[in-house]
């Protein structure tokens, strides 16, 4: 008798038609769009990036940023980060663990180890997870190029990030903070 995960006994399979997948469950990378403004850091120039909301509730602090897959996911979601050469996210921590995957290009990964800056470099298809709680950012390494990584949240609720105070320090200065709930304010328009 074949082993039966009990969170599925006794259950129908459910039934999907092709239609029905595509209009609910499928993102084509191709024609997502994101977001330059969904976190306070974006107009830091070291840290302009796009950021695309494939899956899941993400941790945007832009509400208006959602997910290209219509259909909801339990427990995870997969936001796609495109930056130009030097440029990512700024120092930041989740309630939760991240996971970083090079799509394309070179990339680094860079964390506060107390008060010094730790890093490791990871090529296209390496997996970085980062522990819950440690100020983490990243960079494109792809050298003159735009890259694209993967980063993936864990958990049934992404929760808000909560950024070095050094980061929303100098975000305040490009006009961007964020509310006691963590959403985005824009006090001025970018210069």
């Amino acid at each position: 008798m074949p082993v039966v995960d009990p969170r599925l006994a006794g259950k129908p399979v459910p039934k999907i038609s092709r239609e029905a997948m595509e209009r609910g469950h499928v993102a084509r990378a191709a024609k997502a769009r994101g977001a330059d403004i969904a976190f306070i850091d974006q107009r830091i120039p070291a840290y302009k990036r796009e950021i695309i909301n494939m899956v899941g509730m993400g941790v945007t602090e832009n509400s208006a940023l959602a997910p290209h897959v219509k259909a909801g996911a339990a427990g995870f979601s997969v936001t796609y980060v495109r930056a130009p050469q030097d440029c990512g996210a700024a120092l930041h921590r989740h309630a939760t663990e991240e996971v970083f995957i090079p799509v394309k290009g070179r990339w680094q990964v860079f964390w506060l180890d107390g008060d010094a800056e730790r890093s490791v470099d990871l090529d296209e298809g390496d997996v970085c997870n980062v522990p819950i709680g440690i100020y983490r950012g990243f960079r494109n390494l792809a050298g003159g190029t735009e890259a694209l990584l993967m980063a993936i949240i864990g958990g049934p609720d992404a929760g808000k990030v909560d950024w070095h105070p050094s980061v929303v320090a100098e975000a305040r200065k490009t006009g961007l903070s964020v509310d006691d709930d963590g959403n985005l304010i824009v006090d001025k328009p970018a210069a």
